[in-house]
């Protein structure tokens, strides 16, 4: 098969490397990466591929395909601009293959379910660890400092993804943005976030109750209205879990975490989709949603964080990572 990448993630995926100035090809078996100056030692300390230095990456790549007589390349399209795109099909006859490096990546090997596991691991534990840093009457951007500190432990690991801190009303925003909003005993305070390890991510959200202690537990208790709506979340999740198999199509587990909450009369506030995947990116397949019917399978990984979000008042998220293992059993990482 032949394909050219041109994406960090994907790049890394084939060949254990990358930067943010590379290309990767692979021509009937042999794999290459292009990339510039400043990138080939380390590229040619690391990558298992043979390195190419090239000032035009494109110009470099089109090259070596006809100096290979290749006939076809898979590429994504979406992934490119017209102008390469252009200059590529001067060369060989180009495939357009969607999703070409999600499709690959959708099954996790044993390997990567193991580094994934530990990335969940280590994201939890961060969480505790900021439960203890929590203060009455420190605002928003001082909350999302604090949980990143405890997140990279002081910049020694990455983020997979700007975590979200949002208290009361503003957790009714799915993305929230950190405001100057003070928090005070009484409220509550949802927190989204992941860690990398390895370059592999994790994803968490909890929404948690403000008071003597502080837990990061899914058993929270809040004062009146807002405890009926964090049941039916966390019970909303609780079946979709316990639903979750191989050979069920995801979109099943969506309906079923969604009429959980249709039930209780929340329905019109649930505005996202139940999960997605996650491995090198935050977002990768299966998207966990009420038209997609790929069916489970040993070796994916996602997320299922059903929410209910009332404008105005306040919003409720829980989610947890999931995998399904190579002896077909479904676990909560």
């Amino acid at each position: 098969m032949n394909y050219i990448l041109n994406k960090e993630n994907e790049i890394y995926y084939e060949c254990g490397w990358s930067s943010d100035n590379a290309l990767f090809l692979c021509l009937d078996g042999e794999k290459f990466v292009i990339t510039d100056s400043r990138y080939t030692l380390d590229a040619k300390e690391n990558a298992k591929a043979e390195v190419i230095e090239a000032r035009d990456l494109v110009k470099k790549a089109r090259e070596l395909i006809l100096k290979k007589r290749v006939k076809k390349l898979k590429i994504d399209f979406k992934n490119w601009s017209k102008e390469d795109i252009t200059k590529l099909s001067l060369a060989v006859f180009l495939q357009n293959a969607s999703d070409f490096s999600f499709k690959k990546r959708l099954i996790k090997t044993p390997k990567e379910l193991e580094i994934i596991k530990k990335a969940v691991k280590k994201g939890a534990k961060a969480f505790d660890e900021f439960a203890k840093v929590i203060e009455d009457g420190i605002d928003e951007y001082e909350l999302s400092f604090r949980f990143k500190e405890k997140l990279t432990k002081r910049g020694r690991r990455d983020l997979s993804f700007e975590p979200i801190v949002a208290i009361n009303e503003n957790a009714a925003k799915p993305h929230a943005v950190v405001t100057a909003k003070k928090l005070k005993n009484g409220d509550l305070l949802l927190l989204d976030a992941g860690v990398k390890y390895k370059r592999y991510c994790s994803d968490r959200t909890r929404t948690v109750f403000i008071g003597k202690n502080i837990s990061m537990s899914k058993k929270q208790k809040f004062p009146g209205h807002i405890q009926k709506v964090y049941d039916v979340v966390l019970k909303a999740q609780e079946k979709a879990i316990k639903s979750v198999r191989v050979g069920i199509k995801v979109c099943e587990f969506d309906k079923i975490a969604r009429e959980t909450i249709q039930k209780a009369g929340y329905g019109k506030y649930f505005v996202h989709s139940l999960g997605h995947g996650v491995g090198l990116d935050i977002h990768e397949w299966p998207f966990i949603n009420s038209k997609n019917e790929t069916i489970l399978k040993e070796g994916m990984v996602f997320t299922i964080e059903p929410g209910i979000y009332i404008p105005g008042e306040f919003g409720i998220r829980i989610e947890d990572m999931m995998a399904i293992d190579y002896n077909g059993k479904a676990k909560v990482l």
